[in-house]
This record gives structure tokens, sequence and C-alpha cells, in this order.
């Protein structure tokens, strides 16, 4: 067939594309491969033990014995499903999950969650919480993901918040032999301008020059909690700027819902995760941040599911007593499911929690969650790599990779917290060997490969 144009009359365009094409790509890997946490909790860094993570386990476990001793009562307390066995199936996998892994991820709070305090006593805790998190990796009673809120980079609190930081990282290094814990990062709070996220990622960077750690050892994550955080003085959106300024370490973007409603004059008394001001930080997030792989996360139910009775050394509680603390457990439970469920369905995958009482039903919400998809999208996902395979087999390229590769990241988030089991992956038609590789594309090309 006849063809006008030349390798040579194209040259010039098909460069200048391909020079977009990159600087595109390198803009927008999509999202990262690596397991993202279902939560971070936050506890007073004060507080925090090597074997703090089995403790909120052991307390969470109790807190659902005692509130829902089993899957009926849980779907009562929560209002899941019962048909089919679905409560229990959720139950059963709930307490599997407190038992073997109770906390995913763990931050150690100096900032909110632990106040102002005299600097001598602020630098004595750093290091003490750095020698308990070392106590921990040695043991391997820490979670798989970990690290610490510093206070927030304002003129005001900017020596306090790197002292801190250095301490800690110093005390840790020098007790592990200079080892970090798995996916250790650095959360900076009220961030509102780039300088201070630069200003982070400089100290890590001078830190792993120090210790001999390699580049990009020490990661960053950001809290957006004003509104300043999405849009600069002008009025252009701004929240990139605040990630770039990281420097390539900026894991995870998480959203302060309290700080930030507060901030736009929100009465405290109608202030939570389902007020629609809380929606659109959510959207404007999730829009700015689409396709840069850095995670995000939701923010917190501030409800806590603790009765008003407490027993008094070894007199029992009346039965009244015991029942009016499981109502007051249950509202509480009810909250914060709704909140989570109200997350995850606008693909918020990650959000905090800030009391053991509340694991049970974070694992609940978000294995319901999957459960409740499992059979559609095993379905979706069987045909799709079916027709993506035929299409690659026949010399074609599959153009709709982005919905195959959500279609397994559905799974993979199943199956990396718990809610679902490899069986029941399996079901999808993907073998484990295949999941692995957590590329829809590398998995339709493989696929592809021996019919060529």
């Amino acid at each position: 067939m006849k063809t006008t144009l030349t390798p040579e009359r194209s040259a010039a365009s098909r460069d200048a594309l391909r020079r977009a094409n990159t600087a595109f790509a390198r803009v927008y890997p999509g999202e990262s491969p690596q397991r993202q946490p279902v939560h971070t909790v936050y506890g007073g860094a004060h507080l925090f033990r090597a074997n703090t993570a089995r403790k909120m386990g052991d307390i969470a476990l109790a807190a659902l014995r005692d509130h829902a001793a089993d899957g009926a009562q849980l779907a009562h307390g929560l209002g899941l499903p019962q048909h089919g066995g679905f409560a229990q199936r959720v139950y059963a996998r709930v307490v599997d999950k407190l038992e073997r892994e109770p906390v995913e991820d763990f931050r150690l709070d100096f900032e909110d969650g632990y106040g102002h305090r005299p600097d001598a006593e602020e630098d004595a805790h750093a290091v003490s919480a750095a020698q308990e998190v070392a106590r921990g990796l040695e043991q391997g009673t820490l979670p798989p993901f970990i690290g610490i809120r510093v206070k927030s980079f304002t003129e005001e609190l900017y020596a306090r918040a790197s002292r801190t930081l250095d301490l800690f990282v110093t005390a840790l290094l020098e007790h592990t032999g200079g080892r970090l814990p798995p996916s250790f990062v650095v959360t900076l709070p009220k961030v509102t301008v780039p300088e201070q996220v630069t200003a982070l990622a400089h100290l890590l960077s001078e830190l792993e020059s120090v210790h001999g750690l390699p580049s990009g050892a020490l990661m960053l994550e950001l809290m957006v909690e004003t509104p300043q955080a999405l849009f600069d003085a002008r009025g252009r959106p701004h929240l990139r700027s605040l990630v770039e300024a990281g420097e390539g370490r900026c894991s995870h973007v998480h959203l302060g819902s309290y700080d930030y409603t507060a901030a736009l004059n929100v009465s405290a008394h109608v202030q939570g995760m389902l007020h629609p001001a809380c929606d659109y930080l959510r959207d404007t997030v999730q829009v700015l941040l689409a396709g840069t792989g850095v995670r995000l996360s939701d923010g917190a139910t501030t409800v806590m599911p603790v009765g008003p009775h407490r027993k008094q050394g070894d007199t029992p509680l009346l039965p009244t007593q015991r029942r009016e603390n499981t109502d007051a457990v249950h509202r509480a439970w009810q909250v914060a499911y709704r909140n989570t469920r109200h997350s995850l369905e606008r693909a918020y995958y990650q959000g905090w929690d800030l009391h053991p009482a509340q694991l049970p039903v974070r694992y609940a919400a978000v294995y319901a969650f999957f459960l409740e998809g499992l059979e559609p999208s095993s379905q979706r996902l069987k045909a799709f790599v079916d027709k993506a395979a035929q299409a690659t087999m026949l010399g074609g390229v599959f153009d709709d990779a982005a919905t195959g590769q959500g279609l397994l990241n559905f799974f993979l988030r199943g199956l990396a917290c718990g809610a679902l089991t490899e069986q029941e992956v399996r079901a999808t038609g993907l073998t484990l060997e295949e999941l692995h590789r957590r590329s829809f594309r590398a998995i339709v090309e493989a696929r592809a490969t021996p019919s060529r």
C-alpha cells in the first residue's frame, strides 16, 4: 500500500512526541506495586513499647469477645449481612487477623498525641522511643509498617521537630547497628508551603549521609490538614508542589479531616468524616495525585468505643452496666464502620485508628467490603485476562490495561490484609506466581508469549 510520509518527514514530530510521552510516564508512573496498609494507628511516642502491637491486639480481641462474641452479634452491632454465613466468615477472619497481625502500620506520635512538653522531656522520649523500636525490630514484634510523626515545620516548632527527628533516628540506628525497620517513614503534619517539605527532605538526606544509609532509605509522608495545602495564595492547585518538594521521598498523603473542617469554620458539633467538606477534600486530593504513585489515607473516627462503666477491683459489673457498655461500644463501632465504608467506596483504602477497640471494626469493614466484591470482581478479572491475552496473541495491543490493573489491585489488596484467601483469589484463574508479578500487563504478556 502506498504512503506519502517518509520517516524523515515525521522524525521531528515523532521525537517531540516521544519526549512528551516519556515525561508524562515519569510524572505519572501509576500505582505503586508495594503493599499498602489498611490503616495507621497513631499513639503517643512516650507510650510506645516493643510489644505495643501485640498488646493492642489483645485489647482488641477482648473488646470483640465482650461486645460481639460471634458473627451474629457482630452483624447486629454493625449492620452486616447475615445470609449464607457471611457475618461469621467476616468474624472468623477478623479474629485471625487480630491474633496474627493486629496492627499493620503504627506511627509514634510527637505531635497531637504527645503535646508540648519541656525540651528535656521530649529529648528523653525521643531516645527511649527509638530504643523500644530497636528492641521490637530485634524481637520481631514490630508491625510491618512503622514510623514517627514529628511536630510541624512552622517557625515556632521547626527547631523542636528537627531535633526530635535527629535524636530518634540517631538513637535508633545506634541500637540496631545501622538498620532501619522495613517501610520506616517520617510524617510531617500541617504542611502549608513546599519549603517545609524540602527542609524535611534535606534533613533526611543529611541523616542518611552521616549514618551511611542508602539514598532514599528515609521516606516521608505529608498530612493535608488545611485548605492552604490544596491551593496556594492565588488559588492555584498547590498539593503537587508539596509532594514534589519531597524530592522523590513522599510515599503517602494523609488527610486530617477534623483540622481541615475546623479551618473552614465548620461547627464542632457537625464535624465528622461524612461532612461534605471532607468529600471535597478527598476528591480534590485524589484528582491532584492520581497516577503519581503517592498513596492516600483518610482520617480518623474520633468517637471512641469505650463504655461508661469500668470494673472496680474484683467487683463484677452489673448486667445493666454490661448492656450499657455494649450499647455504647456498638454505637461507636457503627460510626467507625460507616466512615470506613465511605472511605473504601471512594477508593481510600487506608485510614487512621486511635484506639485498640477500633481495630475489630476496621478489619470487619474492610473484609466485608472485599468479600462483597469477590464474586463479581473474580468473574470480571477472569474474562478480562482472557480477552487481553487473546488481543496480544493476535498481534494487537490491549489498550485498557488500566482497568485490568484496577481489578488486579482489588485482589492484591484483599489478599495482603487477610480479607481474601489464596484459594479465593485463584478462582480468578490466576496463579499465585502471576499475582506476585503485581502487573496486569506482565501477566497478559506472559500468557500470550508461548502462542506467538
